[in-house]
């Protein structure tokens, strides 16, 4: 209770809960979105607009180079800010204009569908547009004034959900859909520059400020971890639906799609959580003294774990009511899909944690290299299998054995480092099991319903009679202090 209690006081609940409260209503706007273009649109259609999108979506990761989190730790600890803000502004600009080429390129080298090269060429221009919006979010993370960004994305959301709700009166191409899409988001950036960044932007100062290609140079290699784990982050979701589109069928692009919408919703409270946990990791970083970025460390895992579990459960429990009833019928087979993609929620969302805390603790190599080594297990798995098994089953079991492994050398290091010990990382995975193994069982003896319902009653009785003891029994693992170095 105490625990809770710190939380409440803390900056972490105070920024978050408006920001989950706003994002929930953006996405309520985007999931509308989404949904309306599935079902009005033919499945053809559909999937030629996801991989387009997806190409997109991939350039994005690589264009802003993986440089957000560098520019949060620079801000927070710099005194000229203007000139870091005026920089990275800059380069992002630049950035964004060389990987429209590239989206471009791609798109012809990969598909001969002249739709999607049209889409391709299209949504390339989200590509600049997000690379100046994404380092507004950023600048307002490292300040604190994130409440400006989910205002604007807000706004945002429900003009999207709008313009895909006129397909109910007037139907049109999705081409034209798309045109809309980047007509909405050229206000957006235009909303961000004028109400909702820092009195340190202006586009005036960012077009009239001078980077030298040297500087960028120089920016990127000596942060070029950064740009690695910015890139491989997404990577997993982004090249599933390239993979897809070149191995198997249009159908399954599409459902792949579905599953992963669900899926990007059901990790919103964590993403928007760590906006806050970031930066206040790299403040109580101290070297000479873990004692305080241990003990928030280990009241947030708590709620990243509960809430990994609450999403697992949630969605094997009602998605089979669900899917088809938003979707469609044509997409009840992304129900099963879905369950499957979901297993990655369960070890997922304390992956972010653990990044964020390697990343703040300026131990970014490492977790550069574990997202090289779970990227390349995923690849493997993923191109192995399908070989031999035609089926979207391959992708969501490549992508969840990858993370597994992910945040397994995640705990490796952290034990190494003192933050946390064996006995704690054991306790994860043996009441994460425990406790889908116990949910599978109460599926089998009563219902879908019934076992959801059942399964966190029984969590609640056992936190209420063990919490005080394991608040005790954790304390008592740290006792010793032991500073580990590799």
């Amino acid at each position: 209770m105490s625990s809770i209690r710190n939380l409440n006081k803390s900056a972490l609940l105070k920024n978050s809960f408006w920001g989950i409260a706003s994002s929930g209503l953006q996405n309520l706007f985007l999931s509308g979105f989404f949904v309306i273009i599935a079902r009005q649109y033919p499945t053809a259609d559909f999937a030629q607009y996801l991989i387009a999108n997806a190409l997109y979506q991939l350039l994005v990761v690589f264009s802003s180079l993986g440089l957000g989190q560098w520019f949060i730790r620079e801000v927070v600890n710099t005194q000229d800010k203007a000139a870091v803000v005026n920089s990275f502004f800059k380069t992002q600009l630049y950035f964004g204009l060389s990987f429209y080429v590239v989206n471009l390129a791609l798109a012809f080298a990969l598909y001969d569908s002249s739709v999607v090269h049209t889409l391709a060429i299209l949504f390339g221009f989200n590509i600049i547009l997000d690379n100046l919006i994404n380092a507004i979010k950023s600048l307002n993370i490292a300040e604190f004034q994130q409440v400006k960004t989910f205002k604007i994305l807000i706004i945002d959301s429900f003009l999207l959900c709008l313009t895909a709700a006129v397909l109910y009166i007037y139907p049109f191409s999705i081409v034209t859909l798309t045109i809309a899409q980047i007509i909405i988001r050229t206000i957006t950036i235009n909303l961000f520059l004028k109400l909702g960044s820092s009195e340190l932007v202006s586009l005036s100062g960012i077009l009239k400020y001078k980077v030298r290609f040297g500087a960028v140079k120089s920016l990127v290699l000596a942060n070029w971890t950064f740009v690695i784990i910015g890139s491989i982050s997404l990577l997993f979701w982004r090249s599933a639906q390239i993979i897809i589109s070149k191995m198997l069928t249009l159908t399954d692009v599409a459902i792949y799609g579905v599953a992963y919408k669900i899926f990007q919703i059901a990790l919103i409270i964590p993403f928007i959580i760590s906006t806050t946990v970031f930066p206040s990791l790299v403040k109580k970083y101290k070297p000479d003294n873990l004692d305080d970025l241990r003990n928030y460390y280990q009241q947030v895992f708590l709620l990243y774990f509960s809430y990994g579990l609450l999403a697992f459960t949630a969605v094997y429990s009602f998605s089979d009511f669900l899917i088809p009833l938003i979707f469609g019928a044509n997409y009840t087979n992304a129900v099963y899909y879905t369950k499957l993609m979901f297993l990655t929620v369960l070890v997922f969302p304390t992956a972010i944690l653990q990044a964020n805390l390697l990343v703040a603790m300026k131990l970014e190599k490492f977790d550069m290299i574990y997202n090289v080594v779970s990227l390349l297990l995923y690849l493997i798995l993923t191109f192995v299998g399908l070989y031999f098994v035609k089926d979207l089953m391959v992708i969501n079991l490549s992508i969840f054995f990858s993370f597994f492994l992910f945040h397994v050398l995640q705990d490796f290091l952290l034990v190494r480092k003192g933050v946390t010990t064996i006995q704690h990382v054991l306790m994860f995975y043996g009441i994460s099991v425990a406790c889908v193994l116990g949910y599978l069982l109460l599926v089998n003896l009563t219902n879908l319903y019934l076992a959801f319902f059942a399964i966190w009653l029984l969590i609640g009785i056992g936190v209420i009679i063990f919490l005080p003891k394991v608040n005790k029994m954790v304390k008592g693992l740290f006792s010793r202090k032991a500073k580990l170095e590799i």
